[in-house]
């Protein structure tokens, strides 16, 4: 991977026969591309899409994006987009509907035979289970834990919808629990937590999600519309004012430190260790996409 993970705010999902969407994607600044199999490319389209993906894969790469491929269960047409698409070495496997630890080991042993068969470095390609189903909820921290090429997990809206019988809203708020429990898993596992998407196609909606993901903790989001990729770079990113404001609380506790003071006041708050901490987290983060830029 070109870009460290812990930086990789939006994973764009691309429809995987769609060659003019696949194109323009690689031009909007998504940190993670996704080459997507499953619900976004038909069965009689997937042939194709498996037969664009190594080129693709290249070119992504050469955009500066993270090349990624979403495939079936493998149980259905998983293993035939697995044979096409290792030619191509994605940087990330997603895998749909993981609900069993043994789901991700399963995707583990296929990739590792498939890099071997093409040559590729054994542990190169990295895993994203996708949490979809109440049943994988329930396992989060044993599906992020089972493998060492598990870079993160991504939460699904619709299908965990769908299996709760939830009501769908524009302000998502049926899946309140399972995004706050989804997140706390993943932190509790060291693993990324990748927000699941916001499937209206306003801006204004999609700002307001990506506010309240923050807001929870998540620093990565999921995407299915490209015109969403900016709103969700930009509010995932430390602002200039809140470099300004971090900066201002570690000089002031810094100060009150060596005054022999345990906190300070700024601005009506009483900066504490946990806020001091936290200032110094986004001053670093933010450093960290200026030396990439």
């Amino acid at each position: 991977m070109n870009r460290p993970v812990h930086l990789c705010r939006t994973w764009l999902f691309v429809d995987g026969a769609d060659e003019a969407a696949l194109a323009r994607a690689g031009s909007l600044g998504a940190d993670v591309l996704m080459q997507e199999l499953e619900d976004f490319t038909p069965p009689e389209l997937r042939p194709k899409a498996r037969a664009l993906a190594p080129e693709l894969y290249a070119r992504w790469r050469a955009e500066g994006n993270v090349a990624a491929v979403r495939v079936n269960p493998l149980e259905a047409d998983g293993m035939d987009d697995l044979a096409a698409v290792m030619k191509g070495a994605p940087d990330v496997v997603a895998l749909p509907k993981v609900a069993e630890p043994e789901h991700v080991l399963a995707l583990d042993e296929a990739v590792t035979r498939f890099e071997r068969a093409y040559g590729l470095p054994e542990g190169s390609t990295r895993l994203l289970p996708n949490v979809e189903l109440a049943r994988g909820l329930v396992q989060t921290g044993k599906i992020a834990a089972v493998s060492a090429r598990t870079i993160g997990c991504l939460m699904a809206s619709e299908d965990m919808a769908a299996d709760l019988g939830a009501e769908r809203e524009p302000d998502s708020r049926e899946l309140d629990y399972c995004r706050q429990r989804f997140l706390v898993e993943c932190v509790a596992a060291g693993t990324l937590a990748v927000d699941c998407p916001y499937t209206w196609a306003d801006r204004e909606g999609v700002e307001r999600d990506t506010r309240w993901a923050r807001r929870l903790g998540y620093k990565a989001k999921s995407a299915v519309n490209l015109d969403h990729v900016a709103v969700i770079n930009a509010i995932l990113s430390p602002s200039d004012e809140e470099i300004v404001a971090a900066r201002k609380i570690v000089a002031a506790f810094e100060a009150a430190r060596a005054a022999g003071d345990a906190r300070v006041e700024v601005d009506g708050s009483l900066v504490e260790v946990p806020t001091y901490t936290t200032a110094k987290r986004l001053l670093e983060r933010a450093a960290e996409f200026a030396a990439l830029e």
